[in-house]
């Protein structure tokens, strides 16, 4: 009959009395440690983590009203909503244009003379086929959607001023909270190159007429021109830069 050997082990990391007197006396090496799985954490749901202001900032308006059940429980969550709320209210209360929108006679009363007294308007009287007519209409086209909480309109001339001389043209008229602030007449204006920086430095002479919407309506004339003044020297130096890129290549 074969030998069988069995060799029977107690729990893991048990030990005897005579183990532990012969591991104070240093006849044993010291017992290793019980191995340990690292406990279980399941990964994070967003619906369980902590809600913030920085969480809530990142919220539309229509996610901020569909949180307000989930929110009724927390007082500083619950107030702050609310605030967010009527910020985002606000700021779609603000007028925004982003483009030069064409008017006939009979509308200029209702868009220019009648638009809101926080609401600068400018006008261009142009007529089509006339060439300084098409130049400035490129830098006012680029300063509408710049600086989209101002209003711009262009009318064609004589719908606006009957018998009005087309050597005037193309002209510049500024209006706020019904009257005429500015008034603009012929490319030279304009300095020698009829640019979007030089026609909004030009606007901007008396009164902020330029607003982005960035700082509300309080937005001074001294923050508008460095603006412009910014821009414009960056477009020097782009300018700049590729004429040397085309002479290099060459």
């Amino acid at each position: 009959m074969a030998d069988y050997h069995f060799v029977y082990k107690d729990l893991e990391g048990a030990s005897t009395q005579w183990d532990d007197i012969q591991r104070k006396l240093g006849n044993l090496p010291p017992k290793q440690p019980v191995f340990k799985p690292p406990s279980f954490m399941p990964a994070p749901d967003s619906d369980t983590l902590p809600k913030d202001k920085d969480w809530l900032d990142s919220k539309t308006q229509d996610e901020l009203e569909d949180l307000e059940d989930d929110l009724d429980d927390d007082r500083f969550l619950e107030e702050y909503r609310k605030k967010r709320l009527a910020e985002i209210q606000e700021a779609a209360k603000v007028l925004r244009f982003g483009s030069v929108t064409p008017i006939s006679g009979s509308d200029f009363i209702r868009e220019v003379s009648q638009a809101p007294s926080d609401v600068w308007v400018v006008v261009v009287l142009y007529k089509e086929g006339i060439p300084e007519c098409d130049l400035m209409m490129q830098s006012v086209e680029e300063l509408s959607a710049r600086y989209p909480v101002t209003k711009f309109v262009k009318i064609i001339s004589t719908d606006c001023i009957p018998n009005y001389p087309d050597r005037n043209l193309p002209t510049l008229l500024v209006y706020n909270n019904g009257a005429v602030k500015g008034n603009y007449v012929g490319l030279h204006s304009f300095g020698r190159r009829c640019t979007p920086e030089g026609v909004a430095l030009v606007l901007c002479q008396s009164d902020p007429v330029l607003n982005d919407g960035q700082s509300g309506n309080e937005q001074s004339r001294e923050a508008v021109i460095e603006e412009v003044r910014k821009r414009f020297i960056e477009k020097v130096v782009l300018d700049h830069e590729e004429r040397d890129d085309d002479s290099s290549s060459d």
